[in-house]
């Protein structure tokens, strides 16, 4: 038998679990992440059923870049202050990203030659190679190039953000001015010089990174920085390798429709090594 009391006791219970799901007073899930905008950002130009999978594609992307850029930047500026063990957590999240990175090309190389083919006149000139957030990226890993900075001239906010990547030292600068500041002699010309210029591999460089892989128990935090800018590339070049091969899937040898060679333009792309005495040193330990 229910009594009134047990009624109520009930009542009062399912009230408070309604109460507990109405958002209309505080934030919800949908406002804290900005969803409608987020969601309402997709807007396929083509009739093409698969333009939404390229959208959303490169959307995604573009948003792991930013989380890229924003650890990049911070772990650059953790090193300039020795500060390696908040440098070395978001080194080991910039790899991670670029494995998420990797990973997304396997749903775009869903998308087959005629199904791209229907979508493309769409596109006009826009082009992944016309990301602002990856050449940021590309110069804050080192790969400086001062004509990159020209697909970005039409649009002074992102040309600001990428030249001022593109000026300042790169991660592996300042991780050789941390190699000097613990007492390993460096080139006093890696230590100072034009941050614009494409960095190029030196001897004294691999030298002091020996020195430091030599014995690892001394040098153990430069040891775990090398290991990790290791990792980085790692993951970059996965990265790199799987853009490349998606794109001939899909268009084959056509040029690109930023005006690139194409497959033929990256290709070059996966020659280039950031951090070649970290790399050289393994053959010559």
């Amino acid at each position: 038998m229910t009594t009134s009391n047990d009624k109520s006791a009930t009542e009062r219970i399912v009230e408070e679990e309604k109460a507990k799901l109405d958002f209309s007073t505080s934030m919800s899930y949908g406002d804290y992440l900005h969803l409608d905008q987020v969601l309402s950002a997709q807007h396929p130009l083509s009739p093409a059923h698969d333009e939404m999978l390229f959208i959303v594609q490169h959307q995604t992307s573009e948003l792991w870049m930013k989380l890229m850029v924003h650890e990049l930047r911070a772990a650059i500026g953790c090193i300039r202050e020795d500060r390696l063990p908040d440098a070395f957590k978001m080194l080991a999240r910039v790899s991670r990203i670029m494995e998420q990175l990797v990973g997304a090309w396997s749903v775009l190389a869903t998308m087959t030659p005629p199904e791209y083919t229907a979508m493309r006149p769409y596109l006009a000139s826009s082009s992944g190679f016309q990301s602002a957030q990856y050449r940021c990226i590309e110069f804050m890993l080192g790969n400086k190039n001062a004509a990159m900075l020209k697909p970005h001239a039409h649009r002074p906010d992102l040309l600001e953000m990428v030249e001022a990547a593109w000026r300042a030292p790169s991660l592996y600068d300042e991780a050789l001015r941390l190699i000097a500041r613990n007492g390993i002699e460096v080139p006093a010309g890696y230590l100072q010089r034009d941050w614009t210029q494409p960095y190029v591999a030196s001897d004294g460089v691999e030298a002091a990174w020996l020195t430091v892989y030599r014995d690892p128990k001394a040098h153990w935090d430069l040891y775990q920085l090398g290991e990790k800018l290791t990792d980085i590339e790692d993951a970059f070049r996965l990265w790199r390798f799987r853009h490349v091969t998606t794109v001939e899937r899909v268009i084959g040898f056509k040029r690109g429709t930023g005006g690139t060679g194409g497959v033929s333009y990256l290709r070059k792309m996966l020659d280039v090594v950031l951090f070649p005495e970290i790399w050289k040193l393994r053959t010559d330990l």
